[in-house]
Parts: C-alpha cells; sequence; structure tokens
C-alpha cells in the first residue's frame, strides 16, 4: 500500500529552493537604482522614452539598458507607437515592492 504524501506546510513552501532563487531574480533586478526609479516614474502608468529621460537623469544608451533588462525580467510591457516605445509595468507584485521598500526607508530616514 502507498504511503500518502502529506502537502508541504506554509514555512516548507516559503522555504524551498526555487522560491529563493526567484526572491534572488527579483531582487537582482531591482538592485540597480536606475531600475527602482524607472518602476516609479512608471507606476502611474504607461509612459515613452522621451518622458523617463526628461524626468530621470541619465543618458539615452543607459535608460535602455535598463528598460531592456526590466523587459527581459518580465517587469515591463512595451508597445511601439511610430518612433517612440511606451514602456508600462506588467507585473505588479514588484511594482508594489518597490514602492513598499522605498516608502519604508524614506519613511524611516525622516
Amino acid at each position: 500500500m502507498a504511503k500518502a504524501i502529506s502537502p508541504a506546510s506554509p514555512q516548507e513552501m516559503v522555504e524551498s529552493d526555487q522560491v529563493f532563487e526567484r526572491a534572488a531574480d527579483v531582487f537582482r533586478v531591482m538592485s540597480a537604482p536606475m531600475r527602482l526609479k524607472i518602476i516609479s516614474h512608471l507606476c502611474d502608468g504607461e509612459k515613452n522614452v522621451s518622458y523617463l529621460l526628461s524626468k530621470i537623469d541619465t543618458t539615452q544608451p543607459n535608460m535602455s539598458q535598463h528598460l531592456t533588462t526590466l523587459y527581459q525580467a518580465g517587469v515591463l510591457g512595451k508597445r511601439r507607437e511610430g518612433v517612440q516605445i511606451h514602456y508600462r509595468i506588467i507585473n505588479e507584485r514588484v511594482a508594489h515592492l518597490c514602492r513598499t521598500v522605498c516608502m519604508q526607508i524614506a519613511t524611516d530616514s525622516d
């Protein structure tokens, strides 16, 4: 007779290697201040690259590199309209994590 396998406890699920790997991937993507700034500016809706460059002090090649990283990580979606590319957040969990951490740090700094 086969032995029944008990479901993993919530603690065991949280501590699984896969969960830690995925969490590390999220933190790697968010480890650059420039990417946090980009996410912050996109929290209230879709923006084109020109708008982001007007709000964030960086070069166009640097901005493009960070936008590509966020896009490839599944944090951002994009669409083309003529020559402009518009980016939007598609992973709300990452945006929420970004807002929560940044707000906590800003609050603790006061």
